[in-house]
């Protein structure tokens, strides 16, 4: 059974991690799995990512019997498994979206935490996990985190190892929607469809400007702004944007 399976509607293509048995914990299969998957979304027909888990969980983090038996430093795995996934996701150019079908345990829960949106099904649950086995979140998690929930809450949370239900993960603004479990598949591809219906490449550079506004200085903003703004106005979808406004009709965007 593949540890990932893809598919696609339309121009959304959704990536569901396949271990159920094991809560779609990650092992070094699953890894090399997504990394495909992540590569095969970024094909510019693609224009909404969705990741989600099959079965009762999004993803429960690492697979603690595999992290037994791993040889060479804990440094390596990470720089060859979950960092590349973590720059892929941050670097697709158009919205990823975590579909939060169950509990997002520590490296589970960074993993949420890369995509640019959050929904999660009412049966959700958002748990930091490193701090009840003795470790330090990772896979970018205390980077997500801190710009997410702000430093204070963000530290508080991670190192108390506390079980946030859906419904707190959406009063503190880590999650946008908290669906019906029963309708959380119906929900997430309606969602995903708008996104996909979007100017593609006006939310690529959008997703680049908030992730550089947290460090940049003013100046440094306002020129980067100026420079994606000259690149989106020679966009197709910039002219059809326009024409939609100027005929009063609904925009047709092709991403392009």
């Amino acid at each position: 059974m593949p540890s990932v399976v893809t598919s696609r509607a339309g121009a959304v293509l959704t990536i569901a991690l396949n271990r159920p048995e094991v809560y779609n914990a990650f092992n070094r299969e699953l890894h090399s799995a997504l990394h495909h998957a992540l590569g095969e979304a970024a094909a510019p027909e693609i224009r909404a990512v969705v990741i989600t888990g099959a079965g009762k969980a999004f993803c429960a983090g690492h697979d603690l019997k595999e992290f037994q038996e791993l040889s060479g430093s804990v440094r390596d795995v990470l720089e060859e498994s979950y960092h590349p996934n973590v720059r892929r996701i941050r670097g697709l150019e158009k919205p990823v979206i975590a579909a939060v079908n169950g509990v997002a345990a520590g490296a589970g829960l960074s993993l949420a935490c890369a995509c640019d949106i959050r929904l999660a099904s009412a049966a959700a649950a958002f748990v930091p996990g490193f701090a009840g086995i003795g470790l330090v979140p990772d896979a970018g998690g205390t980077w997500f985190l801190e710009r997410l929930l702000g430093y204070a809450r963000a530290f508080e949370w991670m190192s108390s190892n506390r079980r946030l239900a859906a419904d707190d993960a959406l009063e503190w603004g880590l999650v946008s929607a908290v669906l019906p479990e029963d309708d959380f598949a119906a929900g997430v591809a309606e969602t995903a469809s708008r996104w996909a219906a979007t100017p593609t490449r006006a939310v690529a550079f959008a997703k680049r400007l908030f992730e550089h506004a947290h460090h940049a200085s003013l100046e440094e903003q306002l020129a980067l702004e100026a420079e994606l703004q000259q690149q989106a106005i020679q966009t197709a979808d910039f002219r059809e944007g326009v024409a939609a406004f100027l005929e009063k009709r609904p925009p047709r965007f092709t991403g392009s």
